[in-house]
């Protein structure tokens, strides 16, 4: 008996974003006869676990990148952070080598982790950022993030190349000299005709203190809301709660069926603008509200750039009130892109071929 091939499969920890977009990526390796063998850390460990109990999981050193509450001091706080990053990157790569030997590993798909490759292994790094949005410093961090993706064999883009995209200036770059393919937005939800339930769907992610922060507004804002609201805090704790409070019911975290459930049966969506739960509107073809989170330069963009193509709406966090869901009805809505990328042809790679 042949053994399975084992891909080493690593998205970051920086919100729930990076574990979700992988799980359709581990669906399809198994499909495809290989053995994935998931890595991270914190929150995105603790849920890829959840999803595939019967895969093994490794605990990878965690980044420790600390968030500003307030969101004029992001940059700041994560430039002065870049030494302890680069020093945790290079844990990181050592640990994988030893994980490469222990575990046999044949390949490696890393989700934005930038330690995570092998000279010796077909290695991919999958990123929507070829360009890191900074301010007036994005020709800078740009640079260092595309230094670190030459180290990869090929960098998967999840978008389509051609416009209309989702991820516009961020995913798209002239001569980059970078081994791009773009593999078409990953979504682990699909599209269901099922009754309505809902009038409103929030749904909370992205990293400590912002989600807090978001998900105190909202409680309160949303007892205004007419009509019925599903409310997802996107804290993944070992059991599911559910509470209910006037018109909105709670819950701590959903697993994927779940959730896939509770966006098919809403007809809006309430949440940030981060490139996975556009992916996800996307596929869904879900009329939305974004909130993008503060200081994040890359979601400010993203939902800048959704509303002037008239798509989605948004509002600053510390603006927003609950009259302001009444625009999303002057908006198109995000729409199925499709793509004509085959996961036969990309893991051609861990082949050979």
């Amino acid at each position: 008996m042949q053994h399975r091939k084992r891909i080493l499969v690593a998205p970051l920890n920086w919100g729930l974003g990076h574990a979700t977009r992988c799980i359709p990526v581990i669906e399809a390796l198994e499909n495809h006869g290989f053995e994935p063998v998931i890595a991270s850390d914190g929150v995105a460990l603790a849920l890829l676990k959840k999803e595939f109990p019967h895969l093994t999981a490794l605990e990878l050193p965690p980044y420790q990148i600390e968030y500003a509450k307030n969101g004029a001091f992001f940059k700041l706080k994560l430039i002065t952070q870049i030494p302890n990053m680069i020093a945790a990157v290079r844990r990181e790569n050592q640990m994988v080598q030893k994980l490469i030997e222990e575990h046999n590993i044949s390949g490696i798909i890393s989700d934005n982790r930038l330690g995570v490759f092998s000279k010796k292994k077909p290695s991919v790094f999958i990123t929507h950022q070829l360009n890191v949005l900074t301010g007036n410093t994005t020709w800078f961090t740009s640079k260092i993030h595309q230094l670190f993706i030459r180290k990869y064999q090929e960098c998967w883009v999840p978008d389509v190349q051609t416009s209309p995209n989702l991820s516009g200036k961020l995913g798209h770059i002239e001569n980059s000299g970078l081994k791009v393919k773009y593999i078409g937005p990953l979504s682990r939800l699909h599209r269901k005709p099922l009754q309505k339930k809902y009038d409103l769907m929030a749904i909370l992610s992205g990293p400590e203190p912002q989600r807090t922060l978001l998900e105190e507004k909202l409680s309160t804002e949303l007892t205004r809301f007419k009509g019925n609201v599903i409310f997802v805090k996107g804290v993944v704790e070992k059991e599911e709660k559910v509470t209910v409070k006037d018109n909105i019911t709670f819950y701590n975290f959903m697993n994927t069926e779940a959730l896939e459930q509770a966006f098919n049966e809403s007809d809006q969506v309430l949440c940030r603008s981060g490139y996975t739960t556009i992916m996800d509107l996307a596929q869904l073809g879900k009329k939305a509200f974004f909130i993008p989170t503060p200081g994040q330069y890359e979601q400010e963009y993203l939902a800048h750039k959704l509303k002037k193509t008239g798509l989605v709406p948004y509002a600053r966090q510390h603006t927003f009130k609950v009259e302001d869901l009444e625009t999303i009805a002057m908006y198109k809505g995000l729409k199925n892109l499709g793509s004509d990328m085959r996961w036969k042809d990309l893991f051609g790679l861990f082949e050979g071929k």
